[in-house]
C-alpha cells in the first residue's frame, strides 16, 4: 500500500465516523416529518449558508466544469465562479430567501411540489412537479456516484469502482436516514469547512508548482502557450488569457446564466430557505454563503485554468474528465505534505458531492412519499406513516442511484446534463412569480411549468432526429437558459388573460409578508 493510499484511508475513516456521529446525534430532532425534511424551520445562519454552498458545488464542478472550461477557455472561466457567487448566491438570497421562508411557513409547505399545490390550489401541479423531480434528479445523483468512484479508483487502481460507490452509498444512507435535514445541514457545515481548507491549500500548491510560477507565471505561461501538434482542440495564448473568454464569450455567458440563475428554480437549493429560522439568520447567511461560493467557485476555475501548463498541453488519457484528477496526482503525488494534501482534496471532493447527493435524495424521496403517493391515493396519510415512507424512499433512492451508477448506461450521463436546465426551466417561473405577485393564476403557473419542459424536450427531439442525441446534449446549456427565460415570460403573460377562482385565498396567503 502506498503512502497516498494509507493517508486517504485514514482520512476517509475519520470522515466517515464524523458523519455517522452527526447523523446519530441529529436523530432526536428528526422524528417528525417537519423535522426530518426542513429541520423544524429552526436551522441557523452558518449551517444553512454552508448547506446552500456545498449543495451548489459538487465534484462535477471541480472535475467536470472546472476541468473542461479551465482547459478550453483559460483564465476567463473564472467568471463562471464569480457569476455563481453573485447571481446564483448573493442575489438569490436577497430576493428569494425571506419570501420563501415566510410563504412556505404560511402554506405549511415542506417541499417544492407541496408549495406549488398549495400556492396555486392544484393537485395536478403537485403531481407533475413530483414526477419531474423524480425523473431528472435521481439519474443526476447516479452520475455523481460514478464520478466519485472513478476518482477514488485513480488513487486505488486495484479496487473496483463499484466498491467505492458502495461505500459512498452506505455512508450517505446512514447519516441521511438517521438524521434527515438536520444531519444534512450540520454535516454540510463540516463538509464546507473541509472544502474551504482544501481549496485554499490546493490553490497555493498549484500556483507554487514549477510549471505555473504564481499568478504572474500563470498569465505569462498561458499567454505564450502554443498547442502541441495533433491537439484535437488547438488554442492560442490570446484565447487562454482573454479576460472575457475571447471567442468563447457567448459560451461563457450561457454557462454563467445556466449555473447561476439555474439555482433559483432547483428544489434542492431553494429548499434551504424553508428551514432557516429567522430574518436575522438570513442576513448573516447571505454574507456567509456568498463568501463561501466565491472562494470555492473562483478557486475551482482558477485551478482548472492552470491545467494546460501543469499537464504540458497534453490532454490526459481519459479525455477532458481526467484533467483535474491527473493535475492533482501531478501536483500532489510526491512528498509527504503533498500526499497528505491529496488525501484532504479527495475528502473535499467527497464532501462536495455527498452534500449534493443527500440534498437530491431527500428532495426526490419527499417528492414521492409526501407529494405523489398521498395525492394519488386521495387519502390523508398519517404523519407517522409519511415519516416511515420518507426514510424508506431515501434508502430506496440511494440504492437505485448506486445500481444505476454501476451499470454502464450512457443515457444516465446524458440525462444528467439536462437535469439542471429541465428542472429549473420548469420550476423557476411558477416559483418566483408565485412569491412576488398575487395576479399569477393556476393556469399561468401550469403553462410556465409545461412550457419549460416542452422547450427542452422539443429542442432535444428535433436535434436528436436531425443530428444525434450527443449533439442535443452538447446544446443542453443553451436549452436550459432558454427554458428558464420562456418559463419566466409565459407565467405572467398567461396569467394576464386568466383569473384566480378564489382571489381572497391568494390575498390571505400574501398576508404572510406582513409578519416579522
Amino acid at each position: 500500500m502506498t503512502d497516498a493510499q494509507s493517508y486517504t484511508i485514514v482520512a476517509l475513516c475519520i470522515y466517515a465516523i464524523a458523519m455517522a456521529v452527526i447523523g446519530c446525534i441529529s436523530y432526536g430532532r428528526s422524528k417528525t416529518l417537519d423535522g426530518f425534511l426542513i429541520g423544524g424551520r429552526n436551522i441557523g445562519a452558518w449551517a444553512t449558508a454552508f448547506a446552500y454552498g456545498t449543495t451548489y458545488f459538487s465534484a462535477v464542478v471541480f472535475v467536470g466544469y472546472a476541468g473542461q472550461h479551465g482547459w478550453n477557455i483559460g483564465i476567463g472561466s473564472i467568471w463562471i465562479g464569480i457569476g455563481n457567487a453573485v447571481l446564483g448566491c448573493l442575489i438569490s438570497w436577497i430576493l428569494l430567501a425571506n419570501r420563501t421562508r415566510k410563504m412556505t411557513k404560511r402554506l405549511e409547505a415542506k417541499t417544492m411540489p407541496e408549495y406549488f399545490g398549495k400556492r396555486y390550489d392544484s393537485k395536478g401541479m403537485k403531481i407533475l412537479a413530483a414526477v419531474i423531480i423524480f425523473i431528472f434528479l435521481v439519474p443526476y445523483s447516479a452520475a455523481v456516484y460514478k464520478g466519485l468512484g472513478s476518482l477514488f479508483s485513480a488513487v486505488f487502481p486495484g479496487v473496483e469502482t463499484w466498491v467505492w460507490m458502495l461505500i459512498i452509498a452506505c455512508l450517505t444512507a446512514v447519516y441521511l436516514v438517521a438524521g434527515g435535514y438536520v444531519a444534512t445541514a450540520y454535516t454540510n457545515l463540516v463538509q464546507g469547512v473541509v472544502m474551504l481548507v482544501g481549496v485554499v491549500c490546493l490553490i497555493v500548491a498549484v500556483l507554487r508548482h514549477d510549471s505555473v510560477g504564481g499568478i504572474s507565471g500563470l498569465i505569462d505561461g498561458l499567454g505564450s502557450f502554443v498547442s502541441p501538434a495533433g491537439d484535437p482542440n488547438p488554442t492560442t495564448g490570446d484565447q487562454l488569457t482573454s479576460i472575457f473568454g475571447g471567442s468563447a464569450f457567448k459560451f461563457l455567458c450561457v454557462n454563467i446564466m445556466l449555473t447561476s440563475f439555474g439555482t433559483w428554480g432547483l428544489p434542492q437549493m431553494v429548499g434551504k430557505f424553508y428551514a432557516i429560522k429567522d430574518t436575522k439568520a438570513i442576513k448573516r447567511g447571505t454574507i456567509i454563503s456568498t463568501i463561501f461560493c466565491f472562494v470555492i467557485g473562483c478557486g475551482a476555475y482558477l485551478i482548472g485554468s492552470t491545467s494546460r501548463l501543469v499537464l504540458g498541453g497534453e490532454l490526459p488519457e481519459g479525455g477532458i474528465d481526467a484533467v483535474i484528477p491527473t493535475l492533482l496526482m501531478k501536483v500532489l503525488g510526491d512528498g509527504t505534505f503533498g500526499i497528505i494534501l491529496l488525501a484532504v482534496i479527495l475528502i473535499l471532493l467527497l464532501s462536495a458531492s455527498m452534500s449534493t447527493l443527500v440534498s437530491v435524495v431527500l428532495t426526490s424521496a419527499s417528492s414521492v412519499s409526501v407529494d405523489l403517493i398521498p395525492t394519488i391515493r386521495k387519502k390523508e396519510t398519517k404523519p407517522e406513516t409519511q415519516m416511515i415512507l420518507t426514510r424508506l424512499f431515501c434508502l430506496a433512492f440511494v440504492l437505485c442511484s448506486f445500481i444505476f451508477a454501476t451499470q454502464n448506461i450512457p443515457i444516465i450521463v446524458n440525462l444528467m446534463s439536462f437535469s439542471w436546465g429541465v428542472v429549473s426551466g420548469c420550476f423557476i417561473g411558477p416559483y418566483i412569480w408565485g412569491l412576488f405577485s398575487k395576479k399569477i393564476t393556476k393556469i399561468g403557473a401550469i403553462a410556465g411549468m409545461i412550457s419549460g419542459l416542452l422547450t427542452v424536450g422539443g429542442a432535444t427531439l428535433v436535434i436528436s432526429l436531425t443530428s444525434s442525441f450527443s449533439a442535443a446534449a452538447a446544446k443542453s446549456p443553451e436549452m436550459g437558459v432558454i427554458a428558464m427565460a420562456v418559463s419566466m415570460v409565459v407565467v405572467p403573460v398567461v396569467s394576464a388573460f386568466t383569473k384566480n377562482k378564489d382571489q381572497s385565498r391568494v390575498d390571505e396567503i400574501f398576508e404572510c409578508y406582513k409578519d416579522n
